[in-house]
């Protein structure tokens, strides 16, 4: 039965993008422990860790997000490991995050002035001591605007997860198009709440990075 775009539509769409906040949150979160690793890894003076991150890196960037979503809810289960879609999802994007957000997190570390190494070795350091009380403070600011920024890529990209049966906002607005047939209005709308969602990031990232060029 044919019906048309309403209120109630529209309220199913914003309880839809709850869910793509908490998958945006999920992945974010996972991604941001793994990616710290991936950075440090990145920066370490072993060279296995070097190569092991930098492929890992260079695998996960090569891929398309979509295939790595795949291979978390499909493949994995071939294995005998059945994951449910929202868990798949944020195992996916959190990988995906992992990689781009320790590439961020590497570059933020490696643009530290080196000075600032060198005298932190000279006060007998350790290698984590230089990080936690030195180099991490500084790349933290730095890498703050970039993080932030990447965000919003994520909460756009968790429109792939609804191909897995995850009902985000975007699903949301394929089944409520099925039911109106009126598309041009459902998927504006659905634009929309994707704007409201992800201009505040942006705004955010833009002051940050204006702030951080005022302080240098």
């Amino acid at each position: 039965m044919i019906t048309e775009f309403s209120w109630n539509h529209l309220e199913i769409l914003l309880l839809a993008a709850r869910w793509t906040l908490w998958v945006t949150l999920l992945a974010f979160v996972g991604g941001t422990l793994a990616g710290f690793m991936v950075a440090l890894a990145r920066t370490s003076r072993s060279p296995l860790l070097r190569l092991a991150s930098t492929a890992y890196i260079q695998v996960v960037q090569g891929t398309p997000v979509l295939i790595v979503l795949f291979l978390s809810y499909y493949g994995l289960s071939v294995l005998g490991l059945k994951l449910s879609p929202m868990v798949a999802a944020m195992l996916a994007m959190s990988i995906y995050a992992s990689a781009y957000l320790g590439e961020i997190w590497r570059g933020c570390i490696e643009a530290v002035p080196q000075g600032q190494w060198e005298a932190s070795e000279a006060l007998a350091l350790t290698r984590w001591q230089q990080l936690r009380y030195v180099v991490l403070p500084q790349a933290v600011r730095l890498a703050l605007p970039p993080t932030v920024g990447f965000s919003v890529q994520l909460v756009k990209n968790t429109s792939i997860t609804s191909i897995i049966g995850v009902i985000e906002l975007t699903r949301a607005g394929q089944l409520i198009n099925n039911a109106t047939f009126q598309p041009f209005a459902v998927f504006v709308v659905v634009a929309l709440i994707y704007f409201a969602l992800c201009f505040p990031l942006s705004s955010a990232a833009r002051r940050m990075e204006r702030r951080l060029h005022v302080n240098r």
